[in-house]
């Protein structure tokens, strides 16, 4: 089966009342533990990749890794390039095989937000590519993407820049974070499931996206402390709130920091108890392990995609 676009996907996830997963890769077994666990709940998948994977393990690695993936599994499989910086990075994955793009001109004043976009939107729509657009930030650090401070996503804009830039998914900002420590201190984790409503009763039918909706798993923040980490005011997005917008108008749920937890958690813990392992395969297949029972219990508990495939 050749990679998809998330068209169909989302149009589904949204008649039905659940989310597809866009889960960052970086190399192979982070690839391999994500769908494996797809194929074993047959849920329809998105394997995305941000700047920083690029660099880290460059564009041909990574299109040829997704390609076994989709040979192995017979997924629909959709590949998405996650906060493309200009429109330049954003061509270059449109020409270099991607199914969609995001174009992130959040930063951006809100007419140059759409210029951009709607720029990204003309070149990818001409070569069959979908493309995502992002409204209002979310706070937090995740590998390029630094934001101090957070801005809610206003309904009536999302609708203006939807109508002129033609996007086909947008992501808003209603209480998500970027990175593992999405609150202070003692800070309730909330969702602004108002805003995400006016939103979508001004946009019926249309696919919306959370970013930074890691849940941030108690069991692999224990470990990573237990052995020599230091995270102990880590808090994610409940599960069950990402489930609600997840049957909502949210098509489409990012997860990348519960990804890093698992593998970091596993992998410290096996290092701890087998210090005289050196082969990387010993402790990379615990960590591969430990990938796919973390997206086999989001497809369940949160995406509620399973068997949709």
């Amino acid at each position: 089966m050749p990679l998809v676009t998330t068209t169909e996907m989302f149009k589904k996830a949204y008649e039905n009342g659940y989310a597809i997963g866009a889960f960052n890769v970086n190399n192979m077994e982070i690839v391999q533990g994500i769908t494996e666990a797809a194929l074993e709940e047959k849920a329809p998948l998105i394997l995305q990749v941000s700047a920083g994977a690029r660099k880290y393990a460059k564009h041909v690695y990574l299109i040829k890794l997704v390609e076994a993936a989709l040979e192995d599994t017979g997924l629909p499989i959709a590949l998405h390039l996650d906060h493309g910086a200009d429109f330049e990075t954003c061509k270059s994955c449109i020409d270099g095989g991607f199914t969609s793009v995001m174009i992130d001109g959040s930063a951006h004043p809100f007419e140059e937000n759409i210029a951009v976009t709607k720029k990204v939107v003309e070149y990818a729509h001409d070569r069959g590519v979908v493309v995502e657009g992002e409204l209002g930030q979310l706070a937090g650090v995740e590998d390029d993407v630094n934001v101090e401070s957070h801005s809610y996503t206003d309904p009536a804009q999302a609708e203006e820049f939807v109508e002129k830039t033609g996007v086909d998914s947008l992501a808003i900002a209603i209480g998500t974070s970027h990175g593992a420590y999405k609150f202070k201190p003692g800070q309730k984790p909330q969702l602004r499931f108002d805003i995400l409503e006016d939103v979508k009763s001004r946009l019926p039918g249309f696919p919306i996206v959370l970013h930074g909706a890691s849940s941030v798993i108690p069991e692999f923040v224990e470990i990573v402390n237990k052995y020599g980490g230091a995270m102990p005011d880590a808090i994610g997005i409940p599960e069950d709130m990402l489930r609600q917008a997840a049957k909502s108008a949210v098509c489409k749920i990012n997860i990348d920091s519960d990804l890093r937890l698992a593998m970091t958690a596993t992998i410290r813990e096996h290092m701890a108890n087998h210090p005289s392992d050196f082969d990387p395969r010993q402790y990379l297949t615990p960590a591969r392990d430990a990938i796919r029972g973390m997206v086999k219990r989001k497809i369940v508990n949160v995406l509620g995609c399973g068997g949709k495939a």
